[in-house]
């Protein structure tokens, strides 16, 4: 019966969190590709797993108006990569179906930018679409 229960960390929510450095680089970076959308890849603190502090930009990244075309055969071999961040050329930070299908596939967590790019401009979810709070520090 042992083999089957759920570890308490399994069950437990995990409370994210972004250094504002970071945060700052997705805002700076999704005004400077607009109006194409910006994508780049999540990574955590290697001591603090629950802290992302950094992005990771893979080779190969196509961007337009309306999408941001990952290349994820090029995502280095990293297990502190967790998610991905997009952007969105509009005020609508609400993931596309295409969104909720990387978001599936690829990652624990995953943030979008929408336009005017601010701190009050941005949402963070988890693999199924669901809204994730994230503290800024």
């Amino acid at each position: 019966m042992g083999f089957f229960k759920k570890n308490k960390k399994e069950t437990q929510q995990v409370q994210w969190k972004i250094k504002k450095r970071c945060l700052d680089l997705i805002l700076e970076s999704a005004k400077s590709t607009y109006p194409n959308e910006f994508g780049a890849l999540l990574r955590v603190d290697e001591q603090h797993k629950d802290t992302i502090v950094e992005l990771v930009l893979l080779p190969g990244t196509i961007s337009g108006d309306s999408h941001a075309i990952f290349r994820l055969h090029m995502m280095p071999v990293d297990f502190s990569i967790v998610g991905t961040i997009h952007s969105h050329p509009g005020p609508s930070a609400r993931p596309s179906d295409a969104d909720l299908m990387l978001f599936r596939k690829h990652g624990r967590i995953h943030i979008i930018a929408a336009e005017p790019f601010t701190f009050e401009s941005w949402k963070a979810y988890d693999y199924n679409g669901n809204n994730v709070d994230v503290l800024i520090v």
